[in-house]
């Protein structure tokens, strides 16, 4: 069909269609046009010598289009590599289109010596020219990224030992660029970044470049800090995109599913008919995105388990752990520290803190440094105080001293904040005091949470006496008005069971003073409330969780500050609440024995029925204590 135009002009329109026999004739045209027998007849040094002698580029065209279009055997392959490393100094930038072309030859796929006459050729080549260096990493790093259809080279996003060993010729060939050209570095950097696969792509995809990547931290070392930090980008992407409520409604309703099972498979054996038990799947999370981000968790607690080793052996061993520790922490100072709400990239570094004490104790002092530096921004500062608050709380390797000597610096920053502002006068409001906030609330969880550790004898209740508890909570910034209601009302039946300060009459009147603005569905707007966030709250991906089993500590009632008067009546707190920003899974609707435990201490004080009504005071919303 002609244009307009050229009906006019009786020029015959480059849109013109052509049938579909036509098109057949054209391919077969093509198809059949002679051509050389490469590189039997013509070959790579035939065909630059016509350039350079006669300025002949229809064999260089030809020639190139053979490489784009063909696939050589073997044979040929080898011929080919032999003779570009011959005129590799010749390979000046004005072939770029005939060098390009040599190296997006397909050569893993083929027998060991093709291999080696490649890798030989490659790293000549980008020695002799800079010129082709982009291109060639390029090409090297693309080998990395498996297909969308090759699962089965990567069951579990672990290499199949063929695809290992294709691999190990692409990191061996690296490894010498690397070693030879010093220069290349930041070239190899920037393309690892620029093919770091979509974060929606398979788990194998993203998992098996991933590995690729900390194979690449084996041989390299010197790109750690690079590589690390924007591992810690990659996997924040992944978890942000992975929110904990859409990961436990996920596996909520295969719970759900596994029940209907169970009672088909009763009704079945009721009737006397008992069906074949279906093979165990493999564990795999519901959520796509989660999957992809347990199978990374995994990889990386494996990468961190080669400096676990390392905590055994001698001071040599011990220098290369700990600067690895100093880049771990940059990175998490650089990208998940300011990152608000995070749920599981984070237990990296709780990971790695566990295999020495003296990283734990590197990990709180650098966290407090900033939470007390005025010259912080106020939310690192509060980040800072919230990771203390959680890291005391949930990390079984702490020696309990270390807990008590944290709380005691707490505390006593908190009272000289006080005294400080006792001295002027002062704005009382959260916004204006959130650091100071932050670290009473820190105070109130982790004494509530570790009660029965920090009570276990006499010499632990003194040293809390020593706290002034009393103090604080009675302090003119009245800091249980803006804690989290679990937190205040937990921190405040442990401290009225040991005679260490009453804090029941001052929720009360909290409440009372809540309820002063009332809406027409008879909700309760609170004045304000702190924005917390406790990273290291439970973990929920499956593969990588086993890791956190042994060091991870969960919560514990103290019996003493159980009371048998209200056992009967647990069920009668499980209210549901909304989510808002900073409840982390503070908003889960599992009631744990934490939450159990505060709403038995808050009956037992017998406080207002207004107070009960009050939406600060629901105890679906969980401050991080969930069920063993």
């Amino acid at each position: 069909m002609s244009s307009v135009y050229s009906m006019k002009t009786g020029i015959s329109s480059f849109l013109k269609s052509y049938s579909p026999a036509e098109r057949d004739k054209a391919r077969n045209a093509c198809i059949n046009k002679v051509r050389f027998e490469m590189p039997k007849k013509f070959g790579l040094l035939k065909t630059l010598d016509a350039v350079m002698q006669n300025q002949n580029y229809a064999l260089y065209n030809e020639f190139v289009a053979y490489l784009r279009e063909d696939s050589l055997p073997d044979s040929d392959f080898k011929t080919l590599m032999l003779e570009a490393k011959k005129v590799v100094n010749l390979l000046n930038p004005k072939y770029v289109v005939l060098v390009e072309s040599l190296l997006s030859l397909e050569w893993l796929n083929r027998d060991g010596e093709c291999c080696k006459l490649f890798m030989e050729f490659m790293l000549e080549l980008i020695v002799a020219h800079t010129k082709y260096v982009s291109f060639g990493i390029k090409q090297l790093i693309e080998k990395w990224i498996p297909s969308d259809k090759d699962v089965s080279s990567w069951p579990n996003c672990i290499p199949t030992p063929e695809m290992h060993a294709k691999l190990m010729h692409v990191h061996a060939l690296l490894d010498n660029l690397l070693n030879i050209n010093p220069l290349i570095f930041d070239v190899v950097l920037d393309t690892v970044k620029q093919l770091f696969p979509y974060y929606k792509k398979a788990p194998h995809v993203v998992g098996g470049y991933l590995h690729n990547v900390l194979w690449l931290l084996e041989y390299q070392p010197k790109l750690n800090t690079f590589v690390i930090e924007l591992v810690f980008h990659k996997l924040l992407l992944l978890d942000v995109n992975a929110p904990r409520n859409e990961i436990q409604d996920q596996e909520d309703e295969e719970t759900t599913d596994d029940e209907e099972l169970d009672e088909e498979m009763f009704e079945f054996e009721m009737e006397g008919e008992i069906p074949e038990e279906p093979e165990p799947e493999e564990v795999a999370m519901k959520h796509p995105i989660a999957e992809t981000l347990d199978i990374c968790m995994d990889k990386m607690f494996s990468f961190l388990d080669r400096y676990k080793a390392l905590a055994q052996e001698g001071p040599e061993k011990l220098s290369c752990m700990y600067n690895f520790y100093k880049t771990l922490m940059d990175a998490f100072e650089n990208v998940i520290l300011p990152s608000h709400n995070t749920h599981h990239v984070q237990f990296l570094v709780f990971y790695f803190c566990s295999f020495k004490q003296v990283l734990a104790e590197k990990f709180l002092s650098s966290l407090w440094t900033k939470a007390k530096d005025p010259n912080i921004s106020a939310p690192i500062r509060q980040a800072s105080v919230g990771y203390i608050a959680s890291f005391l709380a949930r990390s079984k390797y702490l020696p309990l001293v270390l807990v008590q000597n944290y709380l005691s610096e707490l505390c006593n920053w908190a009272h000289q904040y006080v005294r400080r502002s006792d001295t002027i006068r002062t704005n009382c409001s959260l916004k204006a005091n959130i650091v100071f906030f932050s670290v009473c609330q820190a105070v109130f969880y982790v004494i509530a949470f570790r009660s029965r550790d920090l009570t276990n004898g006499k010499k632990d209740l003194h040293l809390l006496q020593s706290l002034q508890l009393s103090a604080l909570v009675t302090c003119s910034f009245n800091p249980l008005r803006v804690c989290l209601p679990p937190v205040a009302v937990a921190f405040a039946g442990v401290t009225r069971s040991y005679q260490l300060a009453y804090c029941h009459t001052i929720l009360e009147r909290n409440a009372r003073r809540k309820l002063a603005t009332v809406y027409a569905n008879d909700v309760a707007t609170p004045e304000e409330v702190l924005d917390t966030f406790f990273p290291f709250d439970p973990y929920l991906l499956k593969k990588s969780g086993d890791r956190m089993t042994p060091i991870y500590l969960q919560y514990q009632a103290n019996e003493e500050e159980d009371s048998p008067l209200t056992r009967s009546n647990e069920e009668n707190t499980k209210v549901k609440t909304g989510r808002k920003r900073g409840d982390s899974e503070m908003c889960s609707d599992d009631i744990d024995d934490f939450i159990l435990i505060s709403d038995k201490r808050q009956r037992l004080a017998e406080m207002s029925r207004s107070m009960e009504k009050d939406p600060q005071y629901n105890y679906g919303i969980s401050p991080g204590f969930h069920n063993i």
